[in-house]
């Protein structure tokens, strides 16, 4: 049976959006809830608190604080009696009034406004979160979802050229407890060539990044986030040495969860040593790794061509082998990275629809055990819930805004954060990626992340009270069909690349390099490219990235896959 809380605004206060705020919370938490409404006697709130065998009251005074502080202490008193015998007490106001009732020494939690949602909710379950120590911020993603729902968790990327303003700003940013994860942003020397001192460049110490080059560092940067709300920390996987890597995030940041790409950070894309082959077999063994680990896997790979300008088709398809290859190399806890704005020019209608069609199409892996056959993939779309599916293979569905959609005037930038914060909360996410406001200007600050967290929160939580439903517009359903028709053509077309006698050509390094190679994964941005044909041309048609021919006539897949002689 559910819990009761009883909850009115006391004395001849009438504000009551405080307490609506906190009883609709206190729902959330499973707790029956009973409004008084606004200017209520005490002995009213008291036999209602009788009346309704309630385990918990809460009053809130907006006004006064010296006579919020007298109304206060009369309630007090004339409450002693059901405090005595088990209820418990709690007060919101403004912080002067909540200041004198903390004093008070009688309510259980004094609430005046600043605390974060998922606070007061973990207070209402009664569960972790509900304090202040590390004990009270559940230490993995996973945990950290669940006691966060149904808010996501959020992350930001972090790192200044230097040791010492990353570490600052990471207690900063810690102790504004705005973030949930932390996002080790390290140079690229720490990403290719931590265990090559020799190879590193010292002209080139902090660019993009934080320069971290022992343990020790990645121990402190650890220690800076002991703080606050106690943030997670990840760090992307490397381009090189990617187990020994692997062994030292998660010794030393506790690694929240792997990020690694499939295709890229390579010689392809410039950020590492490997060809293109070799670094996917790389990167299969790195989540089979972390999958053996139990510790949650992200791909972050199908942005890397939709930033390339590639059509939206090779966007969902590279979506799908992620998950894919994440399902067959053994990972359970798949973090399903989708990245709007990629290219900017979308429309947010068939954004949606993308990132839809991505959702569809990896939710048969999670109700299909895994095995050495290649999945026959039948767009079934039954979602990441039900099923022993659930055991084996999770999926955690994480959105951000486009790294470069982002316009340079500092305020339009914040409205677009703020919109397509709430676009994206139309897919339900579990984890939100920010991507700072400065993003087009500068590296972020602390107190950039801390300003970017903050108006992302706010239409979080607006979107979370009740948003209509976006997916349900029938522009987007149609367009979502389309996708996940022409990458069924993608798909079938990569497998027919394969050598003879290959079991899976999806999870096969030769065949998937083979994919791009031949031009069936390409985009325009791969030109003179050692591996990518950048033969394709794309243009943005009615909110669409499509491929087209040359006269900017929009190509099928059938007919894009055609010119390449593959059907």
């Amino acid at each position: 049976m559910a819990k009761t809380v009883v909850a009115a605004a006391l004395g001849e206060c009438v504000h009551v959006a405080g307490i609506s705020n906190f009883l609709r919370l206190a729902e959330e938490a499973g707790w029956r809830t009973v409004f008084l409404g606004p200017a209520v006697p005490i002995a009213e709130v008291l036999a209602a608190a009788e009346r309704e065998q309630a385990e918990l009251v809460g009053v809130s005074y907006r006004l006064t604080p010296e006579t919020g502080e007298r109304l206060l202490g009369q309630f007090a008193e004339a409450a002693s009696d059901l405090h005595g015998r088990g209820v418990r007490f709690v007060f919101g106001g403004t912080p002067p009034v909540a200041e004198r009732a903390a004093r008070l020494g009688f309510f259980e939690r004094v609430f005046d406004g600043s605390e974060m949602t998922e606070d007061v909710l973990a207070f209402l379950r009664g569960e972790a979160g509900s304090g202040s120590g590390p004990e009270t911020y559940p230490s993995t993603t996973v945990e950290r979802i669940r006691w966060k729902s149904p808010y996501p968790i959020l992350r930001h990327h972090f790192g200044l050229p230097t040791m010492e303003a990353t570490l600052a700003g990471i207690e900063q940013i810690a102790e504004a407890r705005v973030l949930d994860v932390i996002s080790l942003g390290t140079d690229q020397d720490a990403q290719e060539n931590f265990f090559h001192p020799e190879r590193q460049d010292p002209r080139r110490r902090g660019a993009g990044g934080v320069p971290v080059r022992t343990p020790d560092d990645f121990r402190a940067l650890y220690q800076a986030a002991r703080r606050g709300n106690f943030p997670l920390l990840r760090a992307y996987s490397g381009t090189d040495d990617f187990i020994r890597y692997a062994e030292v995030l998660t010794e030393t940041i506790h690694n929240a969860w792997c990020a690694i790409p499939l295709f890229w950070f390579n010689q392809m894309d410039g950020r590492g040593p490997w060809d293109l082959e070799g670094s996917i077999r790389e990167h299969q063994q790195v989540m089979a790794w972390y999958g053996e680990h139990d510790i949650p896997v992200e791909l972050n790979e199908p942005h890397h061509w939709g930033m390339r300008d590639a059509p939206d088709v090779v966007f969902v398809v590279s979506a799908f082998l992620s998950a894919y290859n994440a399902w067959k190399f053994g990972v359970r806890d798949y973090i399903a990275q989708m990245m709007f704005n990629s290219p900017p020019g979308l429309s947010d209608a068939m954004d949606l629809a993308k990132m839809l069609a991505v959702l569809e199409m990896i939710g048969d892996l999670t109700s299909t055990p895994p095995s050495p056959l290649p999945l026959p993939y039948e767009g079934r779309g039954r979602g990441a819930q039900g099923g022993w599916g659930e055991e084996v293979f999770r999926i955690w569905r994480q959105t951000r805004i486009g790294l470069l959609s982002h316009p340079l005037d500092p305020d339009a930038a914040r409205g677009h954060l703020a919109a397509s914060a709430y676009l994206q909360m139309a897919l339900k996410p579990h984890i939100y990626h920010i991507v700072g406001h400065t993003e087009a200007h500068h590296a972020a600050t602390a107190e950039d992340v801390i300003e970017a967290a903050k108006i992302c929160r706010r239409a979080i939580e607006n979107a979370v009270r009740g948003a209509p439903d976006m997916r349900r517009d029938p522009a987007v359903q149609t367009r979502k069909e389309e996708l996940i028709a022409e990458a069924r053509l993608t798909l079938e077309a990569i497998r027919a690349l394969a050598a003879p006698g290959v079991p899976d050509p999806w999870a096969d390094a030769a065949t998937l390099a083979r994919a791009v190679t031949s031009g069936v994964m390409d985009a325009p941005q791969l030109k003179n490219n050692p591996f990518g044909r950048g033969q394709v041309r794309t243009r943005i048609v009615n909110g669409m990235c499509l491929a087209v021919d040359e006269d900017g006539h929009p190509l099928s897949e059938k007919e894009r896959l055609a010119r390449l002689g593959l059907v």
